[in-house]
């Protein structure tokens, strides 16, 4: 996570990751993520603001290609219907075909909303935490992810954890065990010879 020049709110960097296949979950994933700085500010604030602007347009477009490029609606079917910006004229669809389109993009987006509100709320102690720390730092990376929330539920993939964490990766496994049965002393020692990845 690390802030624009300007001062202005953030980005979050995500991994140049060669994925070519993905589930429709994994999108609905990738969804629910797009839409978890909206979803802070309704739990935190009780309002929103702009900020989610291109974060809304990322949603919009993964949502619709579910739909219209990737035939995983089962209203619409097993069709496809990929979008073409510079194609003037009649579309290659009904008019009904795209109100049904419409409507399930806006039910899909309305439960990876709920989704999301639902997890944030869950995890309101970790997203205060989170968000205490880019008080104190422009950038945080994944290491200090991991030393103020703990590691992700499941396993990554080696090069993903090669690529993100700055840290040795081959420690041995009694010091994985040890270091997931006191994260919190392992976040103190981190913190006290700064050992934290600017």
């Amino acid at each position: 996570i690390i802030p624009r020049t300007s001062g202005a709110l953030g980005f979050a960097q995500y991994l140049p990751k060669e994925v070519f296949l993905r589930t429709e979950q994994q999108i609905m994933d990738i969804v629910c993520m797009a839409l978890a700085g909206r979803a802070a500010e309704e739990v935190f604030f009780g309002r929103v603001t702009t900020g989610a602007s291109d974060d809304l347009r990322r949603v919009t477009q993964l949502v619709y290609s579910t739909i219209q490029t990737y035939g995983m609606n089962s209203r619409v079917g097993q069709l496809a219907y990929p979008r073409d910006d510079n194609q003037f004229g009649d579309k290659p669809y009904s008019d009904a075909t795209a109100e049904a389109m419409d409507e399930e993009a806006r039910a899909i987006v309305d439960a990876a909303y709920r989704r999301t509100v639902e997890l944030i709320q869950a995890k309101k102690e970790q997203v205060e935490a989170v968000a205490k720390l880019l008080m104190d730092k422009e950038t945080i990376t994944h290491d200090d992810m991991v030393d103020l929330i703990g590691d992700r539920p499941f396993k990554p993939d080696q090069q993903y954890q090669e690529y993100v964490s700055a840290r040795n990766n081959d420690r041995k496994p009694a010091e994985t065990e040890a270091a997931q049965e006191s994260p919190r002393e392992t976040e103190l020692e981190s913190s006290n010879d700064g050992g934290l990845t600017p």
